[in-house]
Order: C-alpha cells, then sequence, then structure tokens
C-alpha cells in the first residue's frame, strides 16, 4: 500500500530555458534534472550523455552542497542544498544511463520545494500537493494495516515533520 503513496511523477528543473549540450548534445532538452522525494529522501536523476563513460562523473555530496559533473571540466551542479541531508546515508549510482543522487534528508519529514536553494521551486498549487502526499506517506508508515491512498485533506495541510506530536523514528 505504501508504493500507492509514492511520487506518482518528477518534478522538473528547467533552468531560464538554457540547452546544456555537455549533456544532451543531440537535444535541444532544457531539462537540468528532475526530482521527487519521500518522507526519508528526495532523488535527482540525470540523463548520462552516452558519450561520457560512469568512471568520468564526479560527484561531491555535502551536508549543505552538491557539486556534480564531468572530472577535468567545470561542474554541471555547483549549487547549495535547499536543506540540510544525512551525508553518510546520501549517494549516487548510475543505473540505465541515469545518473541518480539520492539525498538523506536530515529532518524526516520535511517538504523540499526544490533541491537546490532558490533554484526551480515548485509553485504554491504544487507544493501544496507535495505536502498532503507526504502527509499521507507519514499516516502510511506509522499505519501500516491501513490504506490511506483514497484519503483527502480539506483546507491546509499540516506539516508532516509536527503535526500531532511530530515524526516517531521508532
Amino acid at each position: 500500500m505504501a508504493e500507492k503513496l509514492a511520487p506518482e511523477k518528477r518534478h522538473s528543473f528547467v533552468h531560464n530555458g538554457l540547452h546544456f549540450p555537455q549533456f544532451f548534445p543531440d537535444s535541444d532538452c532544457n531539462t537540468v534534472f528532475e526530482w521527487d522525494q519521500t518522507l526519508d529522501e528526495v532523488n535527482m536523476y540525470i540523463k548520462r550523455p552516452m558519450e561520457v563513460r560512469p568512471q568520468q562523473f564526479h560527484c561531491v555530496i555535502r551536508s549543505n552542497h552538491l557539486t556534480f559533473g564531468i572530472k577535468g571540466s567545470p561542474p554541471f551542479l555547483d549549487h547549495d542544498l535547499a536543506h540540510p541531508v544525512k551525508t553518510d546515508c546520501s549517494f549516487w549510482t548510475i543505473e540505465d544511463d541515469i545518473m541518480h543522487i539520492t539525498l538523506q534528508k536530515r529532518d524526516k519529514g520535511q517538504m523540499w520545494a526544490s533541491p537546490l536553494m532558490g533554484d526551480g521551486q515548485l509553485d504554491p498549487y504544487a507544493a501544496d500537493i507535495e505536502q498532503k502526499r507526504l502527509m499521507l506517506q507519514r499516516f502510511q508508515e506509522e499505519n501500516p494495516g491501513f490504506d490511506f491512498s483514497q484519503a483527502q485533506f480539506t483546507g491546509n495541510c499540516p506539516d508532516p515533520r509536527t503535526f500531532m506530536g511530530g515524526i516517531r523514528n521508532d
């Protein structure tokens, strides 16, 4: 049942309509990366250019900063993160030609409007939907025998971190 509350789609980060030929040489793709989140983590997905071998990538995840690029070239991403992460649980992999960066949230349940500080923020409607989905995911985690996939909130959704005593870390 928890998979019913997983992110339905990824959010796209497009940077001012810019083209990134080092990462998307054969298209006019303006998407820098896609991302989604759960209660515990934020996942970023970057398409791997076919001519770049996985060993050529360089990724450094710090508590408040992410640097990613190709060794010997200026970084593709060199930004502060929107919120702090647990570096010992954060990592990157390459699967099916997609660079997958998993950032473990330091504050479980915190809704991120974007992985990067000040860039690509979700609009208020999308942020509200994301907050509601995380709250339902919290309910599902705390009550595994129940199905919250059809549940709805009327009015404002509470913060999943603080609602009714906050998130339990049993």
